[in-house]
C-alpha cells in the first residue's frame, strides 16, 4: 500500500495488464482446437394450423400433435459448438386461430437426475433443466420474446431490450404443463396471440429453441452462431396466417386493503385502494396502456446493500407497470456498456441514463408517491420502435404534483442496427422544470470477418434545467467483440458534464469521463470429464474529473476462472485500486463514532479467491474471500451463500457478507445477512419470505407473502412487511413499522 507521492503510470499499468494476460493465456492458445467457420444456418419450418387445440396436461398423446411440424436437429452450444447433443430433443409446433402451441419431448437417460430447483413463476432458471423458446413475430432481428419452463411447469418470460440482451422482469400471459414420461420429460406450452404484438401481414416469424441439461453444463439450440442465439441469430417459422388478436383489450382491476402501523411515534392507518390498468392494441403492433390510481403494494422489496463508497447505490426497477415494454425505452445501451466488467461497479455502469423508471412513483428516500394516472403508447410500426409514457404524479411533502413525459423512438437500419432519439420532460423530485433530449446509434454485425460478431454504440444527450447553464451534455460510445470462445474485447467511453441533470434518469457522479475496457480469452476443453471452460483476462475502469485529475482507477486481473462439467466454479483475481478523494466523506457511522476518509490519494491492492458449487444440487453454495489494503488501512471481506433445494416444494437460501475494516482513524465491521425461503403448496400457491439484516442501519426487515396464481393474469397476495430497529445498538430490537396488504388482481381479456 502506498499513500505517498509514488504513482504507477497508466502506461505501466497497461503493460502489466498485457503481460499478465499474455502469460495466463499462452497455454490456452497452445491448446486451441481448429474450428471450422460456422455461419448462421438457414433453417426454417412451416407451422401447421389446426382446428382443435391440444389439452394442456403435460402429455403429447392428443392426436392433434401428429399433425405438427417437428424439429429435431438440435446441436450443442456448450461445451461443444455445433457438436451432437448428449440427448435427443423433439419439438412439435402447431397453432390455432387463438394461440401458438409448442410440445417438447426432451429425452434423458437418467430422468431422476433432471434438475428443477425453481418452484415459483417469474423466477429465472439458472440451475434448472429448461426449455427455451424465442419468438420474433416481426422477423426483423431487432427484438424478441423469450419463454422458459422447467419440469415444475414454472413460467419465466423475458423481453429482449436490445438485439443481444434481455430484461428478466417482463411478463405476459401464457400457460405450460409438464410431466415425466419414461426416459424423457415433456412440456406443453400455450402462447395466446392476444399476449404478443404482431403484424398479421407478416406470415414468417423469427423462431428459435434452446434446451439446457444442468448436470452436464450442456446448452443446445436449433440455430446458433459462435455459441450464441438471440433475435439476430434465428431460424424462421412460415405459414402464420389467420390468427385472431381479439379486440385487443385487457382490463386489469385490482383491490388492495392496507393496514399500516408506526410505533415511534405511534400511528396507524387503514385504507382500501382500488386501481385499474387497461391495455388496448391500437394496431396489431402498437399498444396503449392506461393506469389509474396505480398500486405498487405487492412489488418485491429491494435487496439490501452496504455502501463503502462516496457514491450513490443503484436499485433496479421491480414494478410490473414500468417493466412492460421497457425495451422500447432503452437508450444508448448505457446500462450495458460496462456489463460483466469486474473493475466497474454497478452504479457507475448505470450512470448517465436519461430515463430510469424508478425515479417515478418513489421519493428520494424511497417512500412511495401516489401516481394518480398514467398512459403509455408503445410498440412497433414498420421499422419504427415507439415508446411514450405520460404520468401524473401526486404531490409529496413540499413537492407539487407533476406531469411527466418520456418519448422514445428508434428505427431499424442496416441488417441488425438501430438509430433513435429520446425526450423527457418533468422533474418528479423537485418543483423545477427539466428536459433531456438525446440521439443514439446501436450497431450489430453478425457477419464480421465472416463469422464473428461486432457490436458498437454511440449516444449524445443534453439536459435543460433552470439555473444550470452550459456543461449540460453527456455523450459516449462503446465497441464490443463479444466472442463466447477464444479472444474477446470491449471498450467504452462516456462523458457526464457537470450540469447534465436528467431528472427522470440516473446520475451516480457527474463532471467526469469514464473509460472502461476489458479483454480476455475463453478456452473450452474438448476432451475433459472434469473441466469445461477456463478464462483469464483483464478488466479496467478509469474515471477522471473533467477539470483534470483522476477520481478512480481499478484494474481487475482475472487470473484464472474455471468451470467444471458439473457447473462448479473457481476464480482467482487481483485488484489494483487508486482513489483520489477531494472532499472528506463518512464511510461508517454509529452513535458516538464516525469513521471519515480524508482528502488524499489512496493506492491499495486486494486479492480474491472464490468457489461456487452448482445450484442444481440439493445442497449448494459459494464462498468468496477478498483481502488486502483498503484506503489507508486494511480490509478482509468474506461473502458466502448456502442453498438447500429440499424438493420442488421447498427451497431455502442463506447469504452473509462480512467486512472487517481497520483504518488509522478507526476500525469497524459491517454485516449483511439474509434468509430467503420459498414454499410451494401446489403449482399455483406459494409462500415466499425474505428476511434481511444489516448492522449499518441496525434494521431487521421481513417481507413475507402468500401468493396465489390460479392462472396467468390472475393473482392474489397477502403481503406482510415488518421492520425492527436497534437504533441505540444495545442488541435490543424494537418494532419500527408493520404493514399488511391483501390484494387481488384479475385480467379480463377481450
Amino acid at each position: 500500500m502506498n499513500n505517498g507521492p509514488y504513482r504507477i503510470s497508466k502506461p505501466t499499468l497497461l503493460a502489466v495488464a498485457v503481460a499478465t494476460a499474455v502469460t495466463s493465456l499462452t497455454p490456452l492458445y497452445a491448446q486451441q482446437d481448429t474450428v471450422e467457420e460456422v455461419r448462421v444456418e438457414a433453417k426454417s419450418f412451416r407451422a401447421v394450423r389446426v382446428d382443435t387445440a391440444p389439452v394442456l396436461d403435460g402429455s403429447l398423446d392428443d392426436a392433434v400433435w401428429q399433425q405438427a411440424a417437428v424439429v429435431t436437429d438440435f446441436h450443442q452450444t456448450q461445451p461443444g459448438d455445433h457438436t451432437p447433443t448428449s440427448e435427443p430433443t423433439e419439438l412439435y409446433v402447431i397453432y390455432t386461430e387463438d394461440a401458438l402451441y409448442v410440445g417438447a419431448r426432451m429425452y434423458d437417460s437418467n430422468p431422476e437426475l433432471i434438475a428443477a430447483p425453481t418452484i415459483r413463476h417469474g423466477q429465472g432458471l439458472p440451475f434448472d433443466d429448461r426449455l427455451v423458446i424465442i419468438l420474433d413475430p416481426f422477423n426483423q432481428g431487432q427484438a424478441g420474446y423469450r419463454f422458459e419452463t422447467n419440469l415444475n411447469g414454472v413460467r419465466h418470460d423475458s423481453l429482449y431490450v436490445t438485439p443481444t440482451s434481455f430484461s428478466l422482469d417482463w411478463n405476459t400471459i401464457w400457460e405450460t404443463a409438464t410431466s415425466v414420461d419414461g426416459n424423457s420429460w415433456v412440456a406443453e406450452v400455450e402462447i395466446p396471440f392476444k399476449s404478443l404484438p404482431f403484424d398479421p401481414r407478416v406470415d414468417t416469424w423469427g423462431f428459435n429453441f434452446g434446451r439446457g441439461i444442468r448436470r452436464r453444463n450442456e446448452e443446445m439450440a436449433w440455430v446458433s452462431l459462435n455459441r450464441n442465439y438471440n433475435p439476430t441469430i434465428m431460424g424462421e417459422m412460415t405459414g402464420m396466417e389467420g390468427m385472431n388478436q381479439g379486440v385487443g383489450l385487457d382490463i386489469v382491476p385490482s383491490v388492495t386493503a392496507i393496514r399500516q402501523r408506526r410505533y415511534n411515534p405511534a400511528d396507524s392507518e387503514h385504507s382500501l385502494v382500488s386501481s385499474l390498468d387497461a391495455f388496448y392494441r391500437l394496431t396489431p403492433s402498437l399498444n396503449a396502456a392506461v393506469t389509474v390510481n396505480t398500486d405498487f403494494s405487492a412489488a418485491d422489496v429491494d435487496n439490501r446493500q452496504v455502501n463503502l463508497t462516496r457514491f450513490n447505490l443503484f436499485f433496479p426497477e421491480r414494478r410490473d407497470f414500468f417493466l412492460n415494454d421497457s425495451d422500447l425505452f432503452t437508450f444508448g445501451n448505457i446500462d450495458r456498456l460496462a456489463s460483466s466488467n469486474n473493475a466497474a461497479t454497478g452504479p457507475s455502469g448505470q450512470n448517465g441514463r436519461p430515463y430510469f423508471s424508478r425515479k417515478l412513483g418513489l421519493a428520494a428516500d424511497g417512500s412511495p408517491v401516489d401516481i394518480q394516472a398514467g398512459g403509455r403508447i408503445s410498440g412497433r410500426v414498420g421499422r419504427f420502435n415507439i415508446g411514450t409514457l405520460a404520468i401524473r404524479q401526486d404531490s409529496y411533502h413540499d413537492i407539487d404534483a407533476s406531469d411527466l413525459l418520456v418519448a422514445r423512438m428508434s428505427a431499424n437500419v442496416l441488417a441488425d442496427s438501430r438509430v433513435g432519439f429520446i425526450y423527457t420532460d418533468g422533474d418528479p423530485t423537485s418543483n423545477q422544470d427539466n428536459r433531456v433530449m438525446g440521439a443514439d446509434f446501436q450497431y450489430v454485425n453478425n457477419e464480421f470477418m465472416g463469422n464473428e460478431i461486432l457490436q458498437a454504440d454511440a449516444f449524445y444527450q443534453q439536459s435543460d434545467t433552470p439555473g444550470l447553464n452550459g456543461d449540460d451534455a453527456s455523450y459516449g460510445f462503446g465497441i464490443r467483440y463479444p466472442q463466447s470462445e477464444g479472444f474477446r474485447a470491449r471498450m467504452a467511453y462516456k462523458v457526464i458534464e457537470e450540469n447534465f441533470y436528467p431528472a427522470m434518469g440516473y446520475i451516480n457522479r457527474s463532471d467526469v469521463d469514464d473509460l472502461t475496457a476489458d479483454f480476455g480469452y475463453t478456452h473450452y476443453f474438448s476432451n475433459s470429464d472434469l473441466l469445461q471452460t477456463a478464462f483469464a483476462g483483464v478488466d479496467m475502469q478509469r474515471i477522471e474529473n473533467l477539470d483534470g485529475g483522476l477520481q478512480s482507477e481499478v484494474f481487475a486481473f482475472r487470473l484464472l476462472e474455471l468451470e467444471t462439467t458439473r457447473r462448479d466454479a473457481m476464480n482467482l483475481a487481483y485488484y489494483t485500486n487508486r482513489e483520489v478523494v477531494r472532499s472528506p466523506f463518512t464511510i461508517y457511522r454509529e452513535p458516538g463514532k464516525e469513521v471519515i476518509i480524508q482528502p488524499g490519494t489512496y493506492d491499495f491492492n486486494e486479492q480474491e479467491i472464490g468457489f461456487t458449487s452448482a445450484g442444481q444440487r440439493e445442497f449448494s453454495g459459494g464462498l468468496r474471500v477478498r483481502s488486502g489494503d483498503f484506503f489507508s488501512g486494511d480490509r478482509l471481506n468474506v461473502g458466502s451463500d448456502f442453498s438447500w433445494n429440499q424438493s420442488r416444494y421447498f427451497r431455502m437460501t442463506l447469504s452473509y457478507d462480512w467486512n472487517d475494516i481497520d483504518l488509522p482513524q478507526g476500525e469497524f465491521i459491517t454485516r449483511l445477512a439474509s434468509v430467503n425461503t420459498q414454499v410451494a403448496f401446489s403449482s399455483t400457491l406459494y409462500w415466499i419470505t425474505l428476511a434481511q439484516y444489516d448492522n449499518i442501519s441496525e434494521e431487521l426487515g421481513i417481507n413475507t407473502r402468500l401468493q396465489w396464481i390460479p392462472r396467468a393474469g390472475q393473482e392474489g397476495f397477502i403481503v406482510l412487511n415488518y421492520n425492527m430497529e436497534d437504533r441505540d445498538r444495545n442488541n435490543t430490537f424494537h418494532t419500527g413499522f408493520s404493514d399488511i396488504s391483501i390484494k387481488f388482481r384479475y385480467t379480463f381479456r377481450f
